[in-house]
C-alpha cells in the first residue's frame, strides 16, 4: 500500500476571521480558515485549500491586481507570499507587529499595511513575467515609506484609481489622505468629524468625492471645495491666491443608517456602480446607492455580527463572512439569489464516515449532521432533527442509508437520496447512545449507551426493538459488525471486548480480556482480525476465528506530543494524551490508522507492527497542544496568560459586554468558541478506493490523499523544449514519439491533445512500444479522459489496446501505482460500450422501420392497380424532375418519363 499521503483539502470550515477577497475576474473567493486559506470557485462550484499553513490564525490577506500573488498575514505579523496558480509558497516575511489592514495598489507596484498606529508602503515583489518592473529585486520585500499620524489602530486602507494616493481609516475617529510619492502642492490631509471609529473610507470613481462610514452609522460625503460662506470668485478678484488656500476637503452631505441599537461592523464600496454595502451587528446588511443614499436592499442573513463584506469587480456579487457561526455567503443582489451559502461546524466534530461510493463524507457535531461532497468541497445538506449531540454515524453497506446515534436517546435512519429521516429507533428507557453499528445487509442496527450496560438491537424494516444483549459490566464505548455480518464486536469500560453471534440459534458472547478501558474497535475487511485501542495507549490485534491475541504494540510514545497551555508537565509525561480514541483499517487491511487527543495521526503496518508514517494535524499555535515547549513568561499567578479573560480591557464597549448567563459554561450562544481550543482527532476514515483518508480535527475536516496528479517537473526540460519546437518536430520531422514526450514534459493540456490527435492510427503500436515507462500512467489517464471528450471512440480504443499489449507486464507489477488510472480506463471502456450498444440498437430499430415502410408502400400500390408484377398492365410513370414518391398518375395522361422512386 502506498503511504505517501499529503494534505489536499480542508472541509468543515469555510470562514474564521479576517477579510475576504475576490479574484480579479470575480470567479473565485479567497477566505481565511484558521491558519490556512481556502479558495472557492463560484463558477465551477468547487473549492480547494492552499497547502501552506501559518503558525497562527490568519488576520489579513491581500491579492495583487493580476491575481498571481497572494500575501497572507497571521495574528503576529508573519506573512507568506504565495503563487496562486502554482499553489506554492514563495517567501516568508515578518512585519514584526500585528497587521490591522492590508491593500494592494491598482497598479500592482505597491501595497500598504497598517501596523497599529502607523502605515507602511512596500514595493510588490516582482515576478519574472511581471511587466510592471523591469528587473528582479535582490530582496523580495522593500519598504518604500512609513506614515505616522494616527493615534489609534488603522482599520482600513483604500487606494485611488491612479495609485498615487491612499486613504487610511482609523479608530481615532479620523481618516487621512496620503500620497505614495512626493506630490507638488500636496499635504497629507486629516478628515475629522465622526463621533465613533471610522469603519471604511473610499474614493469615488472620478476621485472627486470621498465617502467615509463610521461605527455609529454615519456616512459622510467629502469634496474638495471652498467654504460655503466664503465670497465667490467674481466678488473677490483681488485676493489672488487666497482662493487656493480656502480650498480643502469638506463635508457636503451627511447620511445615517437607521438600524436601531445595531452598529456598523463592516462596509464596502464599489466605485464603478456607486454601491455601498454595510453589515451590521444584528446580522442585517444594507445595499445603498450613492451619492443620493437610496436604499436598494435590506436583508437579514445571520443571527450574529457580520464581520466582513466585499464586492467583486463587476459589482454583481457581495460576499459576507460571519465568524461566530462560521458562515460564508455570496449574494447576487440583482437577481436576489445566493451564489454560495456555506456554514461549517462551529464546534469540534464527534465522528465521520465515508459513503460507500467514496463521493461524500458525513460529519457530526452538536446536533447537526452535514454531508460534504468530496469533489467540490461543499456541504450538500444539513440535518438538524436530533435534539442532542450526535455521537456516531455509520453507513449501510448497500444503498444510500445513513444511521446516526445521539445523546437525545434516539437512533435515526436517513435517506440520502431524498434527504429525509425515514426511521427513528428508541429504547424503552431514556438512554444516551454513544456508539453505533450497522449490519452489512442493512437490516439490523445496534447501539451502545453510557447509561445502560446493555446493547440494544433494532430491526430496520419494522423499527422494533429486537433484543437487549446483556453481559458487559460497564458502559459500552465501541461497536462494530464484521464485514461478513457474522459477529457483532463490542468494547466496554469494564476492560473487556465481546464477540456476539446475534444471528445464531443461540446468542453467545466470547469475552476478550484487556488491561484498560476500550476506546475504539476496528475489524479488518476480510473479517479475520480485530484491532482494539485501550486507554493505556495499547493497540492489540486479535484473531476473530480463534478469539486469541495475535500481536500488539505500544502506541503511547507515538501518540504523545504537544503540550497544552494548562499542562504542568512536559508533553512526554502528560498521561491524558497517551491513547488512541479512533482507529480504522485501510481498504486492503494492510495498515491501521489511529488518532486521539493529540496533534498526530499514526499509520501502522499490521503485518510488521511498525509505525509507517506520522501525520501532523496542525501547527497552529492558536490551538492548545500544538507546541512541545511552553514559554514560562506566559505563566502568571492567575494561570496561563492565554486562558485569562481580557475582554473587559477592550476599548469597544460592545466587546466588553459579557452576554453569558451565570452558572453556564457555554453561555447563551452555543457557537461561541472557547479560547485556545485543544487540538485533537475525534474520527478517522479511509476512502473505499484507498487513495485518501480524512480526519475530523479541531480545525475541521482534513483530507489527505495520494499525489495522483503529477506536478510540472522542470528537471525534464531544457532550453530546446518549447511549444514551437514540439510542433516543429510533429509537423516537419514527423517524429511522433519525440513530439509526444516533449508535450508531456511541457505538461500543457492543449499541446498534448494536439500531438495526440495528429498521430496516425497506424503508428500507434510503434509509438506506444517505445514510449518511456515514466509517462505511461499519465498517457493512460489522458487517453481515458479523451474518451469522454473526443468523438473518436475507435482511435482511443486503439491507444488503450496498445498500452495494455505493450506495457501490460509493467501495469501488472505496478498495480498499486496506477490503480486509479486503470479504474478510469475501465469506466471509460464501459461507458463507450454502453454508448455503442445504444447506437447499434437505434440503428437496428431504424433499419427495421424503413424496411417495414417499404413493404407497406408496395402492398398499398398493388391494391390500387397502379403497379403490377408480372402482368401486361403498363406502369404509370412520373416525368423526370417531378417530385414525389410513387405518386398516382391518371391513365389518360401521357408520360414518357422514368420512374423516380425517391424524388
Amino acid at each position: 500500500m502506498k503511504t505517501d499521503f499529503k494534505f489536499s483539502n480542508l472541509l468543515g470550515t469555510v470562514y474564521c476571521q479576517g477579510n475576504l477577497l475576490f479574484s480579479p475576474d470575480g470567479t473565485c473567493l479567497f477566505s481565511p480558515v484558521g491558519n490556512r486559506v481556502s479558495v472557492f470557485n463560484l463558477v465551477d462550484n468547487t473549492s480547494h485549500t492552499l497547502p501552506f499553513a501559518h503558525r497562527k490564525n490568519i488576520s489579513r490577506i491581500g491579492l495583487t491586481p493580476r491575481g498571481n500573488l497572494l500575501l497572507s498575514v497571521d495574528d503576529e505579523g508573519h506573512a507568506i507570499l504565495t503563487n496562486v496558480h502554482r499553489r506554492i509558497s514563495i517567501y516568508h516575511f515578518s512585519f514584526r507587529s500585528p497587521v490591522t489592514a492590508l491593500a494592494f495598489s491598482p497598479s500592482g507596484r505597491h501595497f500598504a499595511v497598517g501596523l497599529g498606529r502607523k502605515t507602511e508602503v512596500w514595493h510588490v515583489p516582482s515576478t519574472p513575467d511581471s511587466s510592471a518592473q523591469g528587473e528582479l529585486e535582490f530582496a523580495p520585500f522593500v519598504r518604500h515609506h512609513t506614515h505616522m499620524g494616527h493615534f489609534d489602530d488603522v482599520r482600513h486602507i483604500e487606494w485611488s484609481n491612479d495609485s498615487r494616493f491612499f486613504l487610511t481609516a482609523s479608530k481615532d475617529l479620523t481618516t487621512r489622505i496620503w500620497s505614495v510619492d512626493a506630490e507638488e502642492g500636496f499635504i497629507p490631509t486629516v478628515l475629522s468629524g465622526h463621533k465613533q471609529a471610522v469603519v471604511g473610507a473610499w474614493f469615488s470613481n472620478n476621485q472627486e468625492t470621498i465617502y467615509t462610514v463610521s461605527k455609529d452609522g454615519a456616512v459622510f460625503d467629502w469634496q474638495y471645495t471652498r467654504h460655503p460662506n466664503a465670497p465667490s470668485r467674481d466678488e473677490d478678484e483681488d485676493m489672488g491666491d487666497a482662493d487656493d488656500e480656502d480650498m480643502r476637503w469638506r463635508i457636503v452631505r451627511r447620511h445615517y443608517f437607521m438600524q436601531g441599537s445595531a452598529h456598523v461592523r463592516c462596509a464596502s464600496f464599489h466605485p464603478q456602480s456607486n454601491l455601498l454595502v454595510t453589515g451590521f451587528s444584528n446580522g442585517i446588511f444594507g445595499l445603498y446607492e450613492m451619492p443620493d443614499f437610496n436604499a436598494i436592499h435590506t436583508l437579514s442573513i445571520s443571527q450574529n455580527d457580520i464581520d466582513f463584506v466585499t464586492v467583486n469587480k463587476t459589482g454583481e456579487w457581495l460576499a459576507f463572512g460571519a465568524s461566530k457561526l462560521g458562515q460564508l455567503l455570496v449574494w447576487e443582489w440583482q437577481s436576489e439569489s445566493y451564489i454560495l451559502k456555506q456554514q461549517g461546524h462551529f464546534d469540534s466534530m464527534n465522528d465521520l464516515v465515508y459513503s460507500p461510493d467514496g463521493k461524500r463524507i458525513i460529519t457530526t457535531a452538536n446536533n447537526k449532521i452535514k454531508v460534504w461532497d468530496v469533489d467540490s468541497g461543499f456541504c450538500i445538506v444539513t440535518f438538524t432533527e436530533h435534539t442532542g449531540d450526535v455521537t456516531a454515524c455509520e453507513f449501510a453497506k448497500k444503498g444510500n442509508v445513513l444511521f446516526t446515534s445521539s445523546l437525545d436517546g434516539s437512533i435515526r435512519a436517513w435517506d440520502l437520496v431524498r434527504y429525509r429521516n425515514f426511521r427513528t429507533f428508541t429504547a424503552p428507557a431514556r438512554l444516551s447512545f454513544s456508539c453505533l453499528a450497522v449490519d452489512p445487509s442493512g437490516e439490523v442496527v445496534a447501539a451502545g449507551s453510557l447509561d445502560s450496560f446493555d446493547i440494544h438491537i433494532w430491526s430496520v424494516q419494522t423499527g422494533q426493538l429486537l433484543d437487549q444483549l446483556a453481559g458487559h459490566e460497564g458502559p459500552v464505548s465501541a461497536l462494530a459488525f464484521t464485514p461478513d455480518g457474522g459477529l457483532l464486536v463490542s468494547g466496554s469500560w469494564d476492560y473487556t471486548a465481546r464477540m456476539w453471534s446475534i444471528f445464531g440459534r443461540t446468542q453467545t458472547s466470547e469475552p476478550l480480556q484487556l488491561q484498560a478501558n476500550v476506546l475504539g474497535i476496528a475489524v479488518r475487511p476480510d473479517s479475520a482480525q480485530l484491532a482494539i485501542s485501550t486507554l493505556d495507549g495499547q493497540l492489540t490485534f486479535w484473531s476473530i476465528a480463534e478469539g486469541e491475541q495475535v500481536s500488539g504494540l505500544d502506541g503511547r510514545r507515538d501518540v504523545s506530543g504537544g503540550r497544552k497551555v494548562s499542562d504542568r508537565r512536559t508533553a512526554a509525561n502528560v498521561p491524558g494524551t497517551k491513547s488512541f480514541g479512533t482507529i480504522r483499517y485501510s481498504t486492503d487491511g494492510s495498515c491501521l490508522l489511529a488518532g486521539g487527543s493529540s496533534k498526530y495521526i499514526c499509520l501502522y503496518s499490521v503485518s510488521t507492527m511498525v509505525l509507517l508514517k506520522k501525520f501532523t494535524v496542525s501547527v497552529n499555535l492558536s490551538l492548545s497542544g500544538t507546541q512541545e515547549f511552553l514559554n514560562s513568561k506566559q505563566l502568571t499567578e492567575a494561570g496561563p496568560e492565554g486562558l485569562l479573560d481580557d475582554e473587559g480591557d477592550n476599548s469597544d464597549r460592545e466587546a466588553r459586554q459579557d452576554k453569558s448567563l451565570p452558572g453556564t459554561k457555554r453561555g447563551v450562544d452555543p457557537s461561541e468558541r472557547q479560547k485556545l481550543p485543544e487540538v485533537k482527532v475525534s474520527g478517522v476514515g479511509f476512502s473505499p478506493a484507498g487513495t485518501s483518508f480524512c480526519a475530523a480535527s479541531t480545525e475541521g475536516l482534513l483530507i489527505y490523499s495520494l499525489d495522483n496528479d503529477l506536478q510540472f517537473d522542470p528537471f525534464d526540460l531544457n532550453m530546446e523544449i518549447t511549444p514551437a519546437s514540439t510542433l516543429a518536430v510533429l509537423e516537419t520531422e514527423k517524429d511522433y514519439l519525440k513530439a509526444l514526450v516533449m508535450a508531456f514534459r511541457l505538461n500543457e493540456a492543449g499541446l498534448i491533445k494536439r500531438v495526440f490527435q495528429a498521430i496516425p492510427y497506424t503508428d500507434i503500436p510503434l509509438v506506444v512500444e517505445q514510449f518511456p515507462t515514466v509517462y505511461v500512467a499519465r498517457l493512460l489517464r489522458f487517453v481515458a479522459a479523451q474518451t469522454e471528450e473526443s468523438p473518436h471512440f475507435e482511435f482511443c480504443l486503439l491507444w488503450i489496446k496498445a498500452l495494455v499489449d505493450k506495457h501490460g507486464s509493467w501495469l501488472t507489477a505496478n498495480r498499486g501505482k496506477v490503480d486509479v488510472e486503470l479504474r478510469v480506463v475501465a469506466r471509460a471502456i464501459a461507458r463507450m460500450q454502453n454508448e455503442i450498444r445504444r447506437l447499434a440498437d437505434e440503428n437496428v430499430y431504424m433499419v427495421d422501420y424503413l424496411l417495414g415502410q417499404a413493404e407497406t408502400k408496395n402492398a398499398s400500390t398493388d391494391d390500387k392497380g397502379l403497379l403490377t408484377n408480372g402482368d401486361d398492365t403498363p406502369m404509370k410513370m412520373l416525368a423526370s424532375g417531378e417530385e414525389g414518391v410513387g405518386e398516382r398518375v391518371d391513365s389518360d395522361e401521357e408520360s414518357d418519363g422514368e420512374w423516380i422512386g425517391l424524388g
